[in-house]
């Protein structure tokens, strides 16, 4: 692919990438109780490291190892077991080590430090200059920082090193951040056609069908959804993607059933903000608290790992009303990373809190991309309203439900209902 200067992949992918198959291999999950792969390579390498303790090679793998496990199965008591087992293959090989400090980027993106895990990448890159992983966890970090142009430079260097899985489904959140979702579409699709291993297709249909939901096409959703959950039966994301669209599909009681099988068996931030908001409009606010509970207590669950949650914390206090505490969230959140979505948090936190004018900066700011966002031009249409800016108004506010009719389960209600006044109004 070509790189622009101001920092956009500007070249196709199916202009650059061999054709993919015209249907992505199947691939029969794992008995009930099998090993994954993950499992498989964790245990690996603890019974090495058994048999001799100086690995700094094995140490790093098993750390990486963890890193991904706590991404697979949501799970954050996954990061210290592999800062330590990171940290001690750095103790045995402080100098080259390009594995462990990959490794250690890896942990700090999970963690949500995205300033250590750019310092981490640079370091590993000086060891490691032509290593595809190590440019991932570069994209990773400077896309969450704000800096589009080195986290395209990371993923020109990656893609050109190792295409494949992870590189083109970086590619996708790249065209798709600047609103290219047919080239999104197209990086997912060769990312699908290029995945063996059952936890690859789940992760590569779960994003296909987030890109397809966000865009309104629900079948396409639901296609991909449980074509992922033939792969992986109790991915979490795929399930969570399930119940979603049930809400948005109006079926409240399925919806609320398969988010309680989810939170259920793997309570997750995102799947525990969802369940209580949708329980909430069901008119069931006592079941709505309880899962705010969860979230509460899962949030202390990933800030005693290490881990930085204040952009979630922010978008759960403005669904409760919190005003006030959504924006000390959104603010804390921006003081570290700076992309668009933050943006939009805070955007929306300022609104909350009457202080438009300065939402609308950052409004513009999440809007600066020209991703697709129906959350994100709502929250624009919004704060556009309270200025009086009703033209510009109706304007962002058509473009959400045109984006996506069913966005939310409160804000696409809040949409129309705000429409219908602003072109009463006119």
């Amino acid at each position: 692919m070509a790189v622009l200067g101001a920092g956009l992949l500007v070249v196709g992918v199916a202009a650059f990438l061999p054709p993919a198959p015209e249907s992505p291999p199947a691939v029969a999950s794992g008995p009930a109780g099998g090993s994954s792969t993950l499992d498989r390579a964790i245990r690996m390498a603890q019974t090495k490291l058994t048999k001799r303790d100086h690995d700094p090679r094995t140490w790093a793998e098993l750390g990486a190892a963890y890193v991904e496990t706590a991404r697979v199965k949501a799970d954050p008591a996954y990061f210290p077991k592999a800062e330590v087992a990171l940290r001690k293959s750095l103790a045995q090989q402080p100098d080259g080590n390009g594995t462990a400090l990959t490794g250690m980027g890896a942990l700090a993106n999970a963690r949500h430090d995205f300033g250590a895990a750019r310092d981490w990448g640079e370091k590993a890159k000086a060891v490691l200059p032509d290593n595809a992983e190590v440019y991932g966890v570069l994209n990773d970090a400077y896309t969450q920082l704000g800096d589009t142009a080195a986290a395209t430079a990371a993923l020109q260097r990656m893609l050109d090193l190792k295409p494949g899985v992870s590189s083109f489904t970086r590619a996708a959140y790249e065209f798709e951040i600047h609103g290219r979702v047919d080239d999104a579409r197209k990086a997912l699709d060769r990312a699908l056609a290029d995945a063996i291993d059952p936890g690859d297709i789940a992760f590569c249909r779960n994003l296909l069908g987030e890109l397809a939901y966000d865009n309104g096409d629900f079948d396409a959703a639901e296609r991909h959804y449980e074509a992922g959950l033939l792969a992986v039966p109790d991915d979490g994301s795929l399930r969570q993607g399930k119940a979603r669209l049930a809400a948005a599909r109006g079926l409240t009681e399925k919806a609320l059933a398969g988010y309680q099988e989810l939170v259920s068996h793997k309570p997750s931030l995102g799947g525990l903000q969802e369940y209580a908001l949708l329980l909430k409009t069901a008119g069931r606010p006592e079941l709505a608290a309880q899962q705010y509970a969860l979230f509460d207590e899962q949030q202390r669950l990933e800030a005693a790992s290490g881990a930085t949650i204040d952009l979630e914390a922010s978008t759960v206090a403005a669904d409760r009303g919190k005003a006030a505490q959504a924006l000390t969230f959104a603010q804390s959140e921006w003081s570290r990373r700076r992309p668009v979505f933050v943006a939009d948090a805070l955007a929306w936190a300022l609104h909350l809190n009457g202080r438009d004018t300065e939402a609308l900066t950052y409004a513009d700011q999440a809007a600066s991309t020209g991703w697709r966002n129906a959350t994100f031009s709502y929250h624009r249409g919004m704060i556009l309203a309270r200025l009086g800016r009703n033209t510009e108004a109706v304007a962002a506010l058509t473009e959400a439900l045109r984006i996506n009719p069913a966005f939310s389960v409160v804000e696409a209600r809040a949409a129309r209902a705000a429409l219908a006044n602003l072109r009463g109004a006119g």
